[in-house]
C-alpha cells in the first residue's frame, strides 16, 4: 500500500446544511442532524447493518458488465430476472403519480430536473399524459399521507414512489399496490416486494467496498482515516459504513467515524479537532457534499492533504482537480431519476421489466477526472456529473438554470 500526498492550496465555498450530501437516503426533517450531532458513532452498532451475503453479492455485482444500450445506462441492468407485465397493458398516454421523498439537496435536486425532462419526452410521445407529484419534504408522516391521498383521488394510471425511509413507508407501499395499478419503487427500498419493479443502483455495499480499498491501496497500515456520515439509521448510507468499517479493519487501518449531519461547520470542527490530535491520512465519506469544507479543514491547519473519497457531485469534483489530491468520486448514479418513468412506460405497454432493476455504479477515478469536468463544463457545483441526461431535449440549459419544476 502506497500513499501519495500533493500540498497545493486551493478555496472553494462549501455546500450548506440545507443542501445535505448527495444522497438519495438523507432521513426526514424529524431525524436530521438535530438529533444526531457530532460525534463517534460507537453507540451504534455498524454490525446490525453487515450483511454478508449482500456485501458478496453487490461486490460480485461491481464487476458485472450491465445488459443494455451502451450509451443509456440508466436502461442498463444487472443480473435482471424479469418479470411478466402483460397484466398492465393498454392503449392511450397514462397519468403516473409521484410520491417524493423530497427535493431537498442537490442529489435529488439533479434528479428531479432530469426527471422532469425525461416526462417531457414521454408526453411528447404519448405515453404519459401528466405526472401528479406530491413532496413529502424528507417527512415519512407527509409521505404516507401522500400516497393515501392518491389512492384516495382514484385516476392514478400508474404510481411511483421514491420512500423517505424503509420500514414506515412499507405499509403505505402496499397499500397503493393493493389498487391494482402498476407500482414503482425507486433509490431506496422498502420492506415488501409488491412493486412490479424496484430501481436502484448496486448498493451501499458496493460503495463501502470501492471507496474502502480505494483508501486501503493508497495509505499503510496504521494510518488513520476519519469517515464522515450524515445520518444514522438509513440502510443505504448504514450499509456504506458498514462494508467499508469491515475492510478497514482487515487492513489494519484505524477509521473513526463521526455523523456530521452534512454540516460544512461541523466537518471543519471535526477534522481540525483530529488533525489538534495528531496526523490524518484519510478521509471516507458517505456522500461527498461536504468535501469541499473537509478539505477546507487541511488547507486551514497548513496539513498535507488526506487521502480521499467524496463523489461525483461537481464541488468536490472541481477541489479535487484543484488541489491534485489522491481522491476517488464514488457515485450514487443520480441517472436512476429517468428509469421510473421509461419502466412505466414499457409496463403500460407490456413489456417485461426486472423485478428488480440493478443500475450500474461506477466511481470516477483520476483518470475520468479530466473527461468528466469537461462534459459537466458549466454547470453548477451542486450538479452531478454522471446525472445522464445529456441527450434530452434541455440539456445543458436546464441544468445550468438549476430552476427546479
Amino acid at each position: 500500500m502506497k500513499r501519495s500526498l500533493s500540498i497545493t492550496a486551493s478555496l472553494a465555498g462549501a455546500a450548506s446544511l440545507i443542501l445535505l450530501a448527495g444522497c438519495t437516503t438523507d432521513p426526514s426533517v424529524e431525524n436530521s442532524a438535530e438529533e444526531a450531532p457530532a460525534e463517534t458513532s460507537e453507540s451504534t452498532e455498524s454490525t446490525e447493518w453487515f450483511d454478508q451475503e449482500l456485501f458478496d453479492r453487490q461486490d460480485e455485482e461491481r464487476g458485472v458488465t450491465p445488459v443494455g444500450p451502451e450509451d443509456e445506462p440508466y436502461l442498463q441492468m444487472i443480473n435482471a430476472e424479469m418479470k411478466d407485465t402483460s397484466e398492465f397493458a393498454s392503449d392511450g398516454a397514462k397519468k403516473v403519480c409521484f410520491a417524493n421523498a423530497s427535493i431537498s439537496n442537490p442529489w435529488r435536486q439533479t434528479g428531479w430536473i432530469t426527471m422532469n425532462e425525461q416526462l417531457k419526452v414521454l408526453q411528447e410521445s404519448g405515453a404519459i399524459s401528466e405526472m401528479e407529484t406530491r413532496d413529502a419534504k424528507d417527512s415519512d408522516d407527509t409521505q404516507i399521507a401522500d400516497i393515501d391521498y392518491f389512492i384516495a383521488e382514484g385516476d392514478c394510471d400508474g404510481f411511483i414512489i421514491s420512500p423517505n425511509s424503509t420500514a414506515a413507508m412499507t405499509p403505505a407501499v402496499e397499500r397503493a399496490c393493493e389498487t391494482g395499478k402498476p407500482v414503482v419503487v425507486f433509490d431506496r427500498g422498502v420492506e415488501t416486494d409488491c412493486a412490479v419493479t424496484f430501481i436502484h443502483p448496486i448498493g451501499g455495499f458496493a460503495w463501502g467496498i470501492d471507496t474502502a480499498e480505494f483508501l486501503i491501496d493508497n495509505l499503510e497500515e496504521g494510518d488513520k482515516v476519519i469517515a464522515l456520515r450524515i445520518l444514522p439509521g438509513v440502510d443505504v448510507l448504514e450499509q456504506r459504513w458498514a462494508g467499508a468499517e469491515k475492510l478497514f479493519e482487515e487492513a489494519g487501518i484505524e477509521a473513526v467515524d463521526y455523523f456530521s449531519g452534512g454540516d460544512p461547520a461541523e466537518i471543519k470542527k471535526i477534522i481540525s479537532d483530529e488533525l489538534a490530535k495528531g496526523d490524518v491520512q484519510g478521509v471516507w465519506m458517505d456522500a461527498g457534499d461536504g468535501a469541499v469544507a473537509a478539505i477546507e479543514a487541511f488547507e486551514d491547519a497548513g496539513k498535507e492533504y488526506p487521502v480521499m473519497t467524496g463523489e461525483d457531485e461537481l464541488s468536490f469534483l472541481r477541489k479535487w482537480k484543484d488541489t491534485g489530491l489522491t481522491g476517488l468520486a464514488p457515485v450514487y448514479s443520480n441517472f436512476q431519476w429517468r428509469t421510473p418513468l421509461l419502466a412505466l412506460e414499457k409496463i403500460f405497454d407490456g413489456e417485461e421489466v426486472p423485478a428488480e432493476w440493478v443500475l450500474p455504479q461506477s466511481p470516477i477515478t483520476a483518470d475520468e477526472l479530466d473527461e468528466y469536468l469537461e462534459r459537466n463544463d458549466g454547470m453548477p457545483d451542486g450538479h452531478y456529473a454522471k446525472f445522464g441526461g445529456e441527450n434530452l431535449p434541455g440539456y445543458p440549459k436546464v441544468w445550468q438554470d438549476r430552476q427546479i419544476p
